[in-house]
């Protein structure tokens, strides 16, 4: 059946009627107000969001482009980068900016070590990146936006986290920098950034902290009296950390930072053309425009909650991990990979395949994130999910009992398709398929 083509309608639909349709399509979207979904969002309560919509919109025509125009949008974003650099470990010659996302953030470091490297070392050619294997997707696009090689180094089979010996064994004369995760995402654990530090500080080259998941949670869970790994500005070497506010920051979709330890990185990330008949043309981040509304809602989400919110926020989300991960270790065919160090983890089983648990779950209203290499269940936990422990580890149990009974059933539908594109061979075919299907995903209907 041909699809139809959609087409500007020729006069506007009515305020109603719009809503109306806009509410119909968001029926099918994940529910997360339920507390039944284990990633995407992260909140901190209604109240916050509230409070955090009602300053988003108060700023919702604003343009950050200009810092003359709108002063009040410089003050904010200076003061939330104060803030941060304050809370991971840096003193006055740190620097930052705020970003979209943590993937701008993680595009931002590796251009401007790549820049860096030119201006610096201008010898070398073909910069490349030590990167663990574990490290975020968003270093491989990174990698192919700026033209700096990536060099995978497996992890550490048992730990999970980058094994720091096989990353300096692989330091050459065109590496340029190292990455450490602060945590990882896929089992919520922290590189050896101590270790990674003095790498970097003994070859002379940049040591980047992906934080942007533990960044505003991490030294929260330390002050709670939880052994969290060094892995700020505190350590020796660390160059850059990037840390996303619309995560544990409790911010509105859209905000994240980029830090440095010195203020001189900082302008090989900005851009400026200064021979445009248009004028002076100054950017800090990857986006011209910027929307106001982000920016004022991380700011507001930082001093609404301030140390103490924070904390409490954190010892909830903290206790509700530990009840969650003791209720998943009392199951015997299931256990936690690794030792996550906060908020995040993930669980498997060498019983059955854990996707047909993810299936289990899902059919009984759960969203749940899979995992590959190995396969597992990854769950993010936040504030609200604190009331359905007790209901998501009796449903666990019993969807354990479902695929117990028949441990050969072949998953189905989202669990399908990420068991066959993870047991593919052939890698190069399966990103053509990936590919292809997100841009049939995405096309013009």
């Amino acid at each position: 059946m041909a699809r139809q083509k959609v087409v500007l309608p020729k006069d506007g639909i009515p305020r109603a009627g719009l809503l109306k349709i806009m509410k119909e399509a968001s029926k099918g979207d994940a529910n997360w107000k339920d507390g039944k979904m284990w990633g995407l969002v992260n909140r901190a309560s209604d109240e916050h969001t509230n409070l955090l919509k009602e300053v988003f919109t108060m700023f919702f025509s604003e343009n950050a482009l200009s810092p003359f125009a709108f002063p009040s949008l410089k003050k904010f974003e200076s003061e939330v980068i104060s803030m941060t650099i304050d809370l991971l470990g840096g003193n006055r010659r740190a620097c930052g900016s705020m970003t979209s996302g943590g993937t701008e953030s993680i595009l931002l470091a590796v251009k401007t070590y790549r820049d860096w490297a030119r201006d610096k070392f201008p010898e070398i050619k073909e910069p490349e990146m030590i990167l663990p294997s574990s490290i975020h997707p968003s270093l491989e696009k990174a990698a192919k936006y700026f033209d700096v090689k990536p060099i995978y180094v497996p992890i550490d089979d048992k730990s999970y986290r980058a094994d720091v010996k096989g990353m300096k064994e692989k330091i050459s004369e065109n590496t340029i920098l190292i990455v450490g995760s602060a945590p990882e995402y896929p089992r919520g654990v922290v590189d050896p950034i101590t270790e990674l530090g003095a790498i970097a500080k003994e070859h002379g080259i940049g040591l980047h902290v992906d934080a942007c998941l533990g960044g505003y949670m991490l030294p929260f869970v330390r002050k709670l009296g939880y052994e969290i790994p060094d892995f700020d500005f505190s350590v020796p070497g660390v160059t850059s950390i990037s840390a996303d506010i619309h995560k544990y920051g409790y911010g509105a979709k859209g905000s994240s930072t980029i830090l440095y330890r010195k203020d001189e990185l900082l302008k090989y990330q900005y851009c400026a053309t200064i021979d445009w008949s248009g004028g002076i043309y100054a950017s800090a981040a990857m986006q011209g425009s910027r929307p106001a509304g982000t920016i004022a809602a991380a700011w507001a989400a930082l001093n609404s909650l301030g140390e103490n919110g924070y904390l409490k926020l954190a010892k909830i989300t903290m206790d509700t991990t530990k009840k969650l991960i003791n209720g998943i270790e009392q199951i015997p065919e299931l256990y936690i990979l690794g030792k996550p160090d906060m908020s995040v983890y993930s669980f498997t089983s060498d019983k059955f395949h854990i996707y047909n648990v993810a299936d289990a779950m899902e059919r009984r209203g759960w969203h749940l994130d899979r995992m590959q290499f190995p396969p597992a269940i990854h769950m993010t936990i936040n504030p609200p999910q604190s009331k359905v422990v007790d209901p998501f580890l009796k449903d666990l149990n019993e969807s354990v009992e479902e695929v117990l009974k028949n441990p050969e059933k072949e998953a189905e539908g989202q669990s399908a398709l990420y068991g066959m594109i993870a047991n593919a061979p052939d890698r190069d075919s399966v990103k053509d398929f990936v590919l292809d299907f997100l841009k049939d995903l995405y096309k013009a209907k």
